[in-house]
């Protein structure tokens, strides 16, 4: 294990690999990235740095405000398939990792859309006018949306329509939807202009959108639509009845499409709708509203009909009993007046009526008992009894009884004794309830006590500012007077006020009480835990600190290890308490607790002291991981730098483990690590292409520390070779080292060795063995034979190679690479061999670093070409077919090296 010091701010670029129309590279400090709707959105965010930084995407700069995907995204991929228009915006991606400020790198997504067109009718006289006669100005207008914006084109049948073309038509774009609408005017319409019109959307075919068109007929008969309604307005039902709604179209041509809507937006789930009729079947109140039908056929506006649903209901029974209002008096007296109120919500209010009972008995209104029906537009819903002269003989029940006129709802019936012992009411709180003193987690009851016949309802309210009640409303009602309160918090402290209600009661000036609770709670206190690590014969203070308590006077705290009390007192003027350990033992690791007390409980602070070893940090920046490159094996340099090494005792080792393997190796520590060391350490023997997964945990006196987990993973990323600097192909194992055939080109390369090259068709062309002379050995070539075609293109793509830097922090200067291979390029119709470097995160190819034509003899030769990419990239080779079946290209023993390359061979384009 070798170690140097290595800490690096993050470093931050974006690469995309999705379905991406174009790419303009850093325009205004910002990259525009423009995809198809419904395509898939990858944008991969490459990061360096030491710690690892953490990644997080978001669409906005600091914040998740605009939400994608539920949520920002926390890993280097952003994935979004079938992407909307909606999802179009500024992506940014932004690492961490505590050190300097963090790197941000934004793209903006532009989503590219269009949408069918839309043609609508109108023409210059009123609406009214049902027929396109002659001498009418007709103005068809043609809307898309789309991004970019859409061109417009106007055809009458076959023929296209433009500004200037016929002297009867005008096309334009009003100013203020200029781009967003284009409209063709027919002024003083002819017999000619009765025809087909087709508007034709067009983004001129950018990420592949097709245009769109629509076609209208204009005909002599073309009119805007007209409806008819065949049911009543209002309707007035039952709940439980099956409502239809039928709806029937008079005009319009082309024939209308009818629709339902509603007054709540939507139509209720369980609503049927067949045709132009709407059915909702067993109704309830809450479906009542406005239904509308809406016809529409694009030629002038849309007709609309509407009716209203009425659902019969009665509830809300109240009353309240009013004194005589000409005496300063709250109680009822012989020979006095006195006048009882009924109230009730009815649905349709007009169809309320009230009936009134004395003992059971109907009344009639009369001098002395004056039954009269409120102004709905003061006090709707309710009657009065007024009791003119009141006598002994008055004194009964009276009942008010509400019912609707069309039947179908249970009446409602209210009770209301007058009598001697009928009292305004009074509100005392009980001796002892008030102030109210509780712990918090309790449930308390508030209590106020009131007398009175009948007893009203009582309100409760905060008394002592503007705050919810604990339900959340801002008036609670009481049948009994209590309010009960479950687990009630600190925050419920202050102030309750009981009120009466002038419902099922007096109406008289509201009596109240105020109730005072004082909810107790133990003290809160930080650290609630808190891990300390330390080396042995080092000191640890512990502080423990109260935030807040009620009573805020503290009673005393207690230290414990464990179950060991080792220190304990009283709080003086200081809100905090220290203990100290001078010098740590093996017995001083634990867990420390200190408890602090008032009346209502305790809060405790933990310390959990340990000499445990903070976990190690892996390193991702590693230039060549992957150091072996034989056939089924490989091998991986892992890197790390340990997370605080000095906080406690020296690490001696660190414990590896693989988990596919279930074999775990120690790796022993010389002298002591400090902060930054990069630490290595070479796994050998690894299968390929498996992935395994490494633990490394560090080891000190105390034990095992912290353990870190990565995965090793082992990808179409080729590296070079660690020992030579080097990567080297033959082509003998099928994976053909993890080169990959273009998927977008015409035909694929093929892996052949001479021994079983068939040559019936083509003997004079292509290699009669490979490069190394051996008839069993193989290389790749291209196939000319049919179904070939001259200028048809094959790829031949390597895996990625991760650049050399020449400092861990970044690229100044590009390093240089020696690309070579050797080429059999036999026959009269010999076309091209190019080879392309490919760099991550490029759009567009730029020219081959090298290229060659024509017949070169029946020999092998060697290419060489230096390349200087900055970043990842790959080398491509492409064969492009001659005229003729007698020109395969073969390739074989591709070679990549650092350094610029030497002994460059001469080669002439088309010399044998």
């Amino acid at each position: 294990m070798f170690c140097l010091s290595s800490t690096a701010p993050p470093t931050v670029r974006i690469v995309h690999s999705g379905h991406a129309c174009n790419v303009e590279e850093e325009r205004h400090t910002e990259r525009v990235y423009t995809i198809r709707e419904g395509e898939t959105l990858e944008l991969t965010c490459l990061v360096t740095g030491h710690p690892r930084p953490q990644i997080r995407w978001t669409k906005t700069a600091g914040s998740v405000s605009d939400r994608f995907q539920d949520s920002s995204v926390f890993n280097e991929t952003l994935h979004i398939s079938k992407i909307q228009r909606h999802q179009g915006g500024r992506y940014y991606c932004k690492a961490e990792n505590g050190l300097g400020s963090p790197a941000i790198k934004s793209i903006r997504v532009d989503v590219y859309y269009l949408d069918d067109p839309l043609v609508t009718v109108h023409q210059s006289v009123g609406e009214a006018k049902e027929q396109f006669y002659y001498e009418r100005t007709v103005f068809l207008r043609c809307v898309a949306n789309s991004n970019p914006p859409v061109r417009y084109s106007w055809h009458r049948g076959r023929d296209v329509l433009s500004q200037g073309s016929d002297k009867g038509v005008e096309i334009y774009e009003p100013f203020f939807t200029q781009g967003e609408t284009k409209i063709l005017k027919l002024k003083n319409l002819r017999p000619q202009d009765y025809a087909n019109y087709s508007c034709i959307a067009s983004v001129r075919n950018v990420c592949g959108i097709s245009d769109r068109n629509i076609v209208f007929k204009l005909t002599n008969k073309t009119a805007s639509p007209s409806i008819k309604l065949l049911v009543e307005d209002p309707i007035v039902v039952n709940p439980g009845q099956t409502v239809s709604l039928v709806c029937i179209t008079t005009g319009g041509e082309p024939n209308p499409t009818l629709s339902w809507v509603s007054s709540s937006d939507s139509l209720p789930e369980k609503s049927v709708v067949k045709g132009g009729t709407l059915t909702l079947p067993a109704i309830t109140s809450d479906e009542a509203g406005v239904y509308s039908c809406v016809a529409s056929n694009n030629v002038g506006n849309p007709a609309k009909k509407s009716t209203t649903i009425v659902v019969r209901a009665l509830k809300k029974g109240r009353f309240w009993i009013t004194p005589d209002p000409y005496h300063n008096d709250d109680n009822i007296q012989i020979g006095r007046e006195v006048k009882i109120s009924c109230q009730v919500e009815a649905t349709p209010p007009e169809e309320l009526t009230f009936g009134w009972l004395k003992n059971g008995r109907a009344m009639r209104s009369s001098e002395r008992m004056v039954i009269t029906q409120t102004d709905p537009d003061i006090s709707p819903g309710t009657t009065n009894l007024d009791i003119i002269d009141l006598k002994f003989t008055d004194f009964g029940t009276y009942t008010c009884v509400a019912a609707l006129k069309g039947g179908g709802i249970p009446e409602i019936s209210i009770d209301v004794n007058i009598s001697s012992t009928t009292v305004p009411p009074n509100l005392t709180v009980p001796r002892g309830k008030s102030p109210l003193v509780v712990r918090e987690g309790d449930t308390v009851e508030l209590e106020c006590l009131v007398s009175g016949k009948p007893k009203p309802i009582i309100l409760w309210s905060r008394a002592d500012k503007e705050a919810p009640m604990p339900d959340g409303s801002l008036q609670a009602e009481s049948y009994d007077g209590v309010l009960r309160i479950v687990n009630v918090s600190r925050e419920m402290t202050g102030s309750y006020r009981c009120q009466t209600s002038q419902f099922n009661g007096f109406n008289v000036k509201p009596r109240e009480a105020v109730v005072e609770l004082i909810v107790q709670y133990p003290p809160s206190v930080e650290p609630v835990l808190l891990e300390m690590r330390q080396g042995l014969g080092r000191p640890v203070a512990m502080n423990c600190r109260v935030l807040r308590a009620h009573p805020s006077r503290v009673l005393r705290y207690e230290w414990r290890l464990g179950n060991r009390l080792l220190h304990a007192g009283h709080f003086d003027q200081s809100d905090e308490t220290e203990y100290t350990v001078k010098s740590l033992n093996r017995e001083g690791w634990g867990e420390y607790t200190c408890d602090v007390n008032n009346e209502a409980g305790a809060g405790r602070c933990t310390f959990l002291v340990t000499g445990k070893a903070y976990p190690p940090e892996f390193y991702y920046d590693t230039y060549s991981p992957l150091w072996q490159n034989r056939p089924t094996v490989y091998g991986f340099k892992l890197q790390w730098t340990q997370m605080n090494p000095n906080t406690v005792d020296r690490i001696v080792a660190y414990r590896l483990g693989i988990r596919q393997h279930s074999v775990f190796i120690e790796i022993p520590v010389d002298g002591t690590i400090t902060k930054g060391e990069l630490n290595t350490h070479n796994l050998t023997e690894l299968i390929k292409p498996a992935a395994y997964e490494v633990r490394l945990t560090p080891i000190t006196r105390f034990g095992e520390g912290d353990s870190t987990i990565r995965i090793i993973t082992y990808t179409v990323s080729f590296f070079l070779s660690r020992a030579s600097g080097e990567f080297h192909c033959s082509f003998e194992e099928e994976p053909i080292c993890m080169f990959t055939q273009d998927k977008n080109d015409d035909f694929d390369w093929t892996r052949h060795s001479a021994a079983t090259r068939d040559t019936k068709y083509t003997p004079n062309t292509g290699p009669s063995d490979d490069r190394s002379g051996s008839k069993q050995g193989f290389y790749m070539y291209i196939e000319t034979s049919r179904p070939r075609k001259e200028g048809e293109v094959a790829r031949l793509v390597s895996p990625f190679f991760n650049v050399v830097p020449k400092n861990p922090y970044g690229i100044a200067n590009p390093p240089a690479y020696c690309f070579s291979f050797f080429f059999h390029m036999y026959g009269k119709h010999i076309g091209t061999l190019n080879a392309f470097l490919r760099q991550k995160g490029q759009t567009a190819a730029e020219g081959p670093a090298w290229s060659l034509s024509g017949n070169q003899g029946d020999r092998w030769k060697q290419a060489k070409v230096s390349i200087h990419p900055t970043t990842s990239f790959q080398v491509v080779l492409e064969g492009i077919r001659g005229p003729g079946i007698e020109g395969d290209i073969a390739i074989d023993d591709v070679t990549l090296e650092e350094g610029e390359c030497r002994d460059l061979p001469p080669i002439r384009s088309g010399a044998p």
